[in-house]
């Protein structure tokens, strides 16, 4: 097993020239040391653990805290970020979490979710009809992978389709990298008083979509604040849309680089939950397809003999996690009809994501409709020229252009 490095590793790495391969340094270090120390862009130095078994202790085991890393980064400063951060359901431990999120699931049933998917599938339809009467080629990030979940999100928040291209703006400077810390605060000041306006809109006038079911559960269940609606439906807009929309792009990337595989798919459609899931586990959200951190409550052992301090800041680097030999078998490869598969792409233990089956609709939903409508689809320039977008903590494209 190689030495522990002296001093803390700089993070995030560099990227690989594709942009469909890792860090090689992620998978360095999973099958060595497997817990290390990295420094962070703001100078903070915190524990990166890789294996499956560690980064789902990490998940699940409340000796680490979402909570208290959220009112370490809000204490910090007094911006509406913070403060939301600290509001939101990612940000929260049991028994708060529990509280808010058995409240919102009352609204956000798994039976209404699965309801929405013939909604989906009339707008990837109307999208591609769009897109064919474009000339070719066509930039899909735009056609097409970006308008597909914001319209969906929009929609079943309540947000008017006016508003919903300011919406993908705010909810992108949301997700900005370490950098854009200005930006992130003026989003988050727009979305906050947009949807205090909207809420009591709703109030008002109420519609079929989630918020007027959240006001109608707080009328019920008085400990729900309107301020919590707004927290609420900021957490599912950013990360409702913005990762499906990278997905869809980062997903289709991957399909084309394996033709043999693609065909098997597009000839068996039944086998595309089963593949849309491989893509889950294979293609990270992020560098390390972990976004956030956690702190911990008390010393903690890892799966190697590596004890973890109170007070540890620890990123789990759920990427490596996902393609852990110990797991999956060739986890290196993307296999579409792999059946044991459980990886931690939606997280795990009480911060599941909350919007897991609704984004599987929608993946399986576009590629059944690209793959169905679109034979011949295919890049329209060399692989080697996408680009990743720059600033930002999701790993996706800038443009994706494709002909057929």
């Amino acid at each position: 097993m190689a030495e522990a490095p002296s001093e803390p590793i700089a993070f995030p790495f560099p990227e690989p020239p594709s942009v469909r391969d890792l860090p090689p340094e992620l998978a360095e270090i999973r099958d060595g040391e497997s817990v290390v120390e990295v420094k962070f862009p703001d100078g903070i130095s915190g524990w990166m653990v890789t294996k499956h078994a560690d980064v789902r202790k990490v998940l699940v085991d409340s000796r680490f805290s979402s909570k208290v890393m959220a009112s370490a980064a809000a204490s910090m400063s007094e911006t509406e970020t913070g403060k939301l951060m600290n509001e939101s359901l990612v940000g929260m431990d049991a028994p708060e979490h529990t509280r808010l999120r058995k409240l919102v699931t009352r609204a956000f049933t798994a039976r209404k979710v699965e309801q929405l998917r013939p909604r989906v599938a009339e707008l990837v339809a109307e999208l591609l009809d769009e897109m064919e009467n474009q000339p070719r080629p066509v930039d899909l990030v735009k056609a097409f992978s970006v308008p597909l979940p914001v319209r969906v999100i929009c929609e079943l928040l309540g947000v008017p389709a006016k508003d919903q291209e300011t919406f993908h703006a705010w909810s992108n400077a949301l997700l900005g990298d370490w950098s854009q810390v200005v930006e992130k605060e003026a989003a988050t000041v727009s979305l906050v008083g947009y949807f205090g306006e909207l809420i009591a809109a709703k109030r008002e006038n109420p519609a079929d979509d989630l918020i007027t079911a959240l006001i109608k559960v707080s009328e019920e269940d008085p400990t729900l604040t309107d301020r919590e609606i707004t927290a609420l439906s900021i957490g599912i807009l950013s990360a409702g849309h913005e990762t499906t929309a990278n997905q869809i792009s980062m997903f289709l990337v991957h399909l084309l680089n394996d033709r043999d595989q693609l065909e098997e798919v597009r000839a068996n459609p039944e086998a595309l939950p089963r593949a849309i899931d491989e893509l889950l586990r294979f293609v990270p959200l992020t560098t390390t397809g972990g976004i956030i951190p956690r702190l911990t409550t008390a010393e903690v052992e890892l799966s190697n003999g590596k004890v973890l301090p109170a007070g540890a800041v620890v990123l789990p680097a759920v990427a490596t996690a996902n393609r852990d030999p110990e797991v999956f078998a060739d986890g290196e490869l993307l296999d579409l009809g792999r059946e044991h598969n459980p990886h931690l792409a939606f997280g795990a233990g009480i911060h599941h994501c909350l919007g897991a089956q609704l984004a599987r609709i929608e993946l399986q939903e576009a590629f059944k409709a690209l793959l169905e409508r679109l034979p011949s689809l295919r890049l329209a320039v060399p692989e080697s020229e996408l680009r990743l977008k720059s600033a930002s903590i999701i790993r996706g494209l800038e443009s994706l252009p494709i002909t057929w």
